[in-house]
């Protein structure tokens, strides 16, 4: 046996994928939509010693392991076997023993694999898994994410809508859940590059307080909020959320961080958020989550612990509604919107391959590859349901008293969004 029959007993013959390898052989099929190359033993090496699918990953981000044509098509078809990583060790040794090869030797991971020191969640590694992930490149940041600089599920208003109206919507739609007016005050917490912060100064005529762990998203919301002439509305700091000395506001957006904070933490953290509103102020959390609560909530071996989001961790709806609740929220809204952002990674991952070349000299082959393969299998992932997306809106009541309309006030057809607001305010 050689090794490129082995990948397509793995994936199933008959795939549209051809696979080749350092030792010459070939297979699958010729008419193939996917074409991947398998470039030497240290790429085996990865495959096959490392725990589940991350082999795969360590070898495509050292430059190993070759795929040619659509990622996300990629993954869906790999994802239809197992990988070298989920057999068992028997299998995995009767497998060499079948391709000739003895022994393999373990190979360091790629530069980009990460793993912080220090306790979890303490300030320092929590501004150290924010500074890996985040201050990479504000230019590559602009590539991928275009004009909007929104890193969140976007919200599609319709089906032709671009990712710039869908962020915009996705801004609109968490500050009418909010209740925004203006003279209000809104708290932004993980603020990323000010998108939420500028459209409720903008918008709302909100004054707007964002915070960021990220120096370099700080520095660039703050030179945007000038070039906008929001300078007296909107402010953004580097500057933990622990340590926001404000407090009273009217509104608290969440928006993406709640996957860095950590099981553990998470009571206290919606605690302070709780403590930072006025009563009758509202909450609005919104992140990626499992579609279970009985699902792990930290994988350490995965490669988007690894590469992407150190000490990252999901948890299921149930867990954070019930952390709300059990610090001083009364629920009063939630939505899924998993498939919004399994198309928000699609234009995502379509504005990486447009940049392609000029991404890999500004960041690097290794970081541009760590990102090609993190969202078209985020993509798959929203895709299949393995995660979800959830905003849940909360309230701090005062003397049972919510100040919540009857009916939910945000809520629009299908099809309306920017335009239609631009129309009212004209």
């Amino acid at each position: 046996m050689q090794l490129a029959d082995v990948f397509e007993r793995l994936v199933g013959r008959g795939a549209p994928v051809e696979f080749s390898a350092y030792d010459g052989s070939r297979s699958g099929r010729q008419d193939a939509v996917v074409r991947v190359h398998m470039r030497s033993p240290q790429g085996l090496s990865y495959m096959v010693l490392s725990p589940g699918t991350l082999g795969m990953g360590r070898a495509y981000v050292a430059g190993e392991l070759e795929i040619e044509g659509d990622m996300f098509t990629a993954l869906k078809l790999l994802a239809a076997g197992p990988s070298l990583g989920e057999l068992s060790w028997s299998e995995r040794f009767d497998l060499l023993r079948s391709l000739g090869v003895g022994v393999l030797r373990p190979t360091a991971p790629p530069a980009e694999e990460v793993r912080l020191r220090g306790r979890r969640h303490s300030k320092a590694r929590d501004q150290a898994a924010i500074a890996h992930h985040y201050d990479v490149s504000n230019r590559f940041y602009e590539w991928v994410l275009g004009p909007s600089m929104a890193y969140t599920c976007a919200v599609y208003p319709s089906d032709d809508a671009t990712l710039e109206e869908a962020q915009w919507e996705k801004h609109d739609l968490v500050a009418r859940k909010l209740g925004l007016k203006p003279g209000m005050r809104l708290l932004d917490v993980g603020c990323g590059w000010g998108g939420m912060a500028m459209h409720a100064a903008r918008e709302y005529g909100v004054r707007a307080l964002g915070v960021t762990l990220s120096r370099q998203q700080a520095e660039s919301a703050q030179k945007r909020i000038a070039e906008e002439g929001l300078s007296e509305l909107a402010e953004v700091r580097h500057l933990d959320y622990r340590d926001v000395p404000e407090g009273e506001f009217d509104a608290v957006a969440s928006i993406g961080l709640t996957e860095h904070i950590g099981a553990r933490e998470l009571p206290l953290y919606f605690r302070r958020l709780w403590g930072k509103l006025r009563p009758g102020g509202r909450l609005l959390n919104h992140a990626i989550m499992r579609p279970t609560n009985a699902e792990s909530m930290l994988k350490r071996r995965g490669f988007i612990n690894r590469y992407v989001f150190p000490d990252g961790e999901l948890m299921g709806l149930g867990r954070i509604t019930s952390a709300m609740q059990d610090n001083g929220f009364e629920i009063r809204h939630e939505e899924n919107l998993r498939e919004h952002y399994a198309r928000t990674l699609a234009a995502w991952g379509r504005n990486l391959d447009a940049h392609w070349d000029e991404a890999v000299r500004e960041v690097g082959p290794g970081k541009a590859r760590v990102w090609r393969i993190y969202m078209a299998g985020s993509r798959l992932g929203f895709e299949r349901r393995d995660i979800e997306l959830h905003q849940i809106l909360g309230v701090k009541t005062a003397a049972g008293r919510s100040g919540m309309p009857l009916r939910p006030t945000w809520e629009r057809p299908m099809g309306t969004g920017k335009g239609e607001r631009e129309a009212q305010l004209t």
